[in-house]
């Protein structure tokens, strides 16, 4: 049953001061995002009819003068979450946020996806909620106050929604805001990636099903999970279902293992909701907004929702692209790494988060010329610039500057090979003939650990961000006496020279190598890096991570078709590296490290040639890499000249 709580202004103020305060909010933004004209009043619980007679519980927010609801139609801004429809200043459906947007005369929305909250029906991730919400948006357009424009937003699965319902072709949406998702293609990015499972769905799911409904109700089997060790499970790999973390909570370890398992790029990656890509010509003609972030997993879905959608659709596009970890876009530091006051979202890119968003609407929803869409197509972070020493926080003065452009990729760039050579040099010129190759053995039992990256709901396994490349008691896997990752003979290490002048790298990343293993499967990874040169707060220097990517070798023909290698023959592989923008300062080496596992942002590969995520054992490979003039492995890099 639903409820109206009338919520006066002066209450409503007090309140957005508070979350004002909570994420920080510079005093100049939280004025561009003041309380509207109206009285909020709420429509707590009600009960949505989805086309199979589930019911979704929804909140919805209207205008209104002190208890009424103001007469007449109005857009409505929409926003579907797993994670709570009614919380108090946080970034996931905040109840402060949806009290600022009705004020200015907009109907809120706030839905508990299905199984979820206060949701009937079964959760499965991702995959129901496409048709969700389309239902929802057809509810909305048949309510007495709706002018049938709806505006979408979100973060993180809430962007997951937008992408799911438009794919689905849902009536009504005009304008959209995706922050940090919207899978453009799972299987690259967010679930899978170069054929690689990623590990953060193992440790998303187990924290997710501690919140579960059913769970929250088992006080025993609630125990029994907290009562799990995860470190250990971790370091006990392979698993098998009903031999995992979450065999507890079969509904999650299904979820989990369905997508391990499923290595193929077939039908199950191509559903609705994990595949905007197969869906793009359905998607209404919007108005949108994407935002990411370097050390976000999302950096190429929305580089490729936005090029493709910018080249199919009429609406408006813009990208922001920031220096953050997954949706930590009020902090100056990812990781280890500070990149100066500049680099937080609100004061400096056009407008603060809650006022962009704001103004976005007015524009596309009501129509208002408020020069919103004026403003830069893409604004992105280059990172680099700074001194190299150490803050005040203890953290690296890494620097950087936002930058507009008109478009992505910047038509500008020059993409520029870098060879590797035997030596460990990386060059622009071919290296000679007859080098052989470089090699070394792959163990999956001591893999090369994880420090950092594009990595989100890793806690307590692993940790996003930038960070020196150095083992460390707090990253996973990593041991005494905690070596740099380059002393490893497992990691093959290229390098520049000190540049003699500035070098900006901003774009995609891609390595085609020539390889060969005495193994039927095993992986090969990369890794960019920014190399500072040693000073008195780090006399070894400063080896930081940009980028990574990784292959599956089954899949370097075909994602569909996976084909197992002949042993000691020799094959041309491509990896492919998230986006990344980055000034590689006169003096810094530009690095490239090759391995065969980054553990545990991936699943290890037991080079045994078994089914995915249905591994029994492991075996040692012996990998390598070929750096001569008639194999020239090398990585493409997209070089941004400097303005003349």
């Amino acid at each position: 049953m639903s409820t109206i709580e009338p919520l006066d202004r002066r209450e409503f103020a007090v309140r957005f001061l508070q979350l004002a305060a909570l994420l920080a909010l510079p005093e100049a933004a939280f004025a561009a995002a003041a309380a509207g004209a109206y009285d909020v009043a709420v429509r707590r619980d009600v009960m949505v009819r989805m086309r199979d007679g589930v019911l979704l519980a929804t909140d919805v927010y209207l205008p209104a003068r002190g208890a009424e609801v103001i007469p007449g139609r109005m857009p409505a801004i929409l926003e579907r979450t797993p994670y709570g429809k009614s919380q108090d200043g946080t970034r996931h459906a905040s109840t402060q946020v949806a009290n600022l947007f009705a004020s200015h005369g907009y109907a809120v929305v706030f839905q508990d996806c299905r199984g979820r909250g206060k949701s009937q029906g079964k959760y499965v991730k991702y995959l129901s909620d496409g048709l969700d919400g389309y239902d929802c948006c057809a509810w909305i357009i048949g309510q007495n106050w709706s002018n049938g424009r709806i505006g979408t937003m979100g973060l993180s699965y809430a962007a997951h929604t937008q992408a799911a319902l438009a794919s689905a072709g849902a009536p009504g949406v005009t304008a959209m805001f995706m922050d940090s998702g919207g899978f453009s293609n799972a299987y690259q990015g967010g679930i899978r990636q170069g054929g690689a499972f990623e590990m953060k769905q193992v440790t998303w799911a187990f924290n997710e099903a501690l919140e579960a409904p059913e769970v929250k109700r088992d006080p025993a089997k609630l125990a029994a999970l907290k009562a799990i060790d995860l470190k250990d499970w971790f370091a006990r790999l392979p698993w098998a279902r009903g031999h995992s973390p979450l065999s507890l909570v079969p509904e999650y370890e299904h979820y989990v293992f369905d997508q391990w398992e499923h290595g193929n790029f077939d039908g199950f990656w191509k559903q609705m909701g994990i595949y905007a890509a197969g869906y793009y010509d359905q998607w209404r003609d919007a108005a949108i907004v994407f935002i990411s972030s370097w050390y976000d997993p999302y950096p190429r879905t929305v580089t490729d929702n936005f090029r493709a959608l910018s080249a199919r659709k009429r609406g408006p596009m813009r990208m922001i692209l920031g220096p953050w970890t997954h949706g930590n876009r009020e902090q100056t530091f990812a990781g280890d790494v500070d990149f100066g006051s500049v680099a937080a979202f609100e004061g400096n890119v056009a407008a603060d988060y809650v006022a962009l968003k704001l103004r976005w609407f007015n524009r596309f929803l009501k129509g208002e010329s408020n020069g919103v869409d004026l403003e830069p197509t893409v604004q992105l972070f280059v990172m680099g610039g700074g001194t190299g020493r150490r803050t005040a926080q203890g953290r690296m003065d890494h620097g950087g500057v936002w930058r507009a452009e008109r478009t992505w990729p910047i038509p500008r760039e020059r993409l520029t090979r870098y060879y590797l050579h035997p030596d460990g040099m990386l060059s622009e010129h071919l290296p000679p003939r007859g080098n052989r190759p470089r090699q070394y053995r792959y163990d999956p039992a001591t893999p090369v650990p994880t420090i950092g990256g594009t990595i989100t709901s890793g806690q307590p396994i692993m940790v996003g961000g930038a960070f020196d490349q150095r083992e460390a008691p707090q990253f996973f896997g990593c041991r005494e006496p905690y070596r740099a990752l380059e002393q490893r003979a497992d990691v093959l290490v290229f390098a520049t020279p000190r540049l003699a002048a500035d070098i900006e790298v901003t774009g995609a990343i891609e390595a085609r190598l020539w390889i060969a293993s005495d193994a039927p499967d095993t992986d090969f990874t990369i890794k960019l890096l920014d190399v500072y040169p040693p000073n008195e707060d780090y006399p070894d220097g400063y080896a930081m991570n940009l980028t990574d990517g990784i292959l599956r070798c089954r899949y370097r023909d075909s994602w569909e078709q996976p084909s197992l290698m002949e042993p000691g023959r020799v094959y041309l592989i491509a990896i492919e590296a998230f986006p990344t923008s980055n000034l590689f300062k006169a003096g810094h080496r530009i690095r490239i490290d090759v391995s065969s596992d980054n553990f545990p942002h991936f699943d290890f590969n037991p080079n045994t040639g078994e089914p995915e995520g249905k591994a029994t054992r492991t075996q040692v490979a012996t990998n390598r890499v070929f750096v001569d003039q008639d194999h020239p492995s090398h990585v493409v890099l997209p070089v941004i000249p400097a303005h003349a």
